[in-house]
């Protein structure tokens, strides 16, 4: 009597890919019912990057560092803004604040900031499109 233990009796499963691995799933699907691809897909089109390079320099901006007159405290002060009104002053004053963890004021068209932050408030000054320049000592 012969007795067969193992696999002599087993499923074998196929390892070279068999009909279940080259079945498409995605076969069956159709594309009625959705819209139709734009005819002229969006590039990057010319006034648009008009639009970015002239909204990228706003204009010059001088940053000082400033002693005298103030009591031997060191003030940075942002001057020479050309073309915009106090509102956009005072919000960036406040974001300067805010990046440097120091008090500050918008005082003459000029906004000063505690300390020498000149660092931190040129980067301020960038994202908001500005070129800065440091000027004095």
């Amino acid at each position: 009597m012969d007795i067969v233990v193992g696999m002599a009796h087993s499923k074998r499963i196929p390892t070279d890919g068999g009909q279940n691995f080259r079945h498409n799933v995605f076969a069956s699907l159709s594309s009625g019912g959705l819209p139709s691809a734009p005819a002229n897909p969006p590039t990057d089109s010319a006034p648009d990057s008009v639009a970015k390079t002239a909204k990228k320099n706003r204009g010059r901006v001088d940053i000082l560092r400033v002693k005298a007159g103030r009591g031997g405290k060191t003030v940075t002060v942002v001057k020479n803004f050309i073309g915009i009104g106090l509102p956009e002053k005072e919000q960036l004053a406040k974001a300067m604040q805010k990046a440097c963890g120091t008090g500050g004021t918008v005082k003459g068209g000029q906004i000063e900031i505690q300390g020498d932050k000149r660092e931190e408030v040129a980067r301020i000054l960038i994202e908001a499109d500005f070129r800065p320049v440091f000027a004095g000592g």
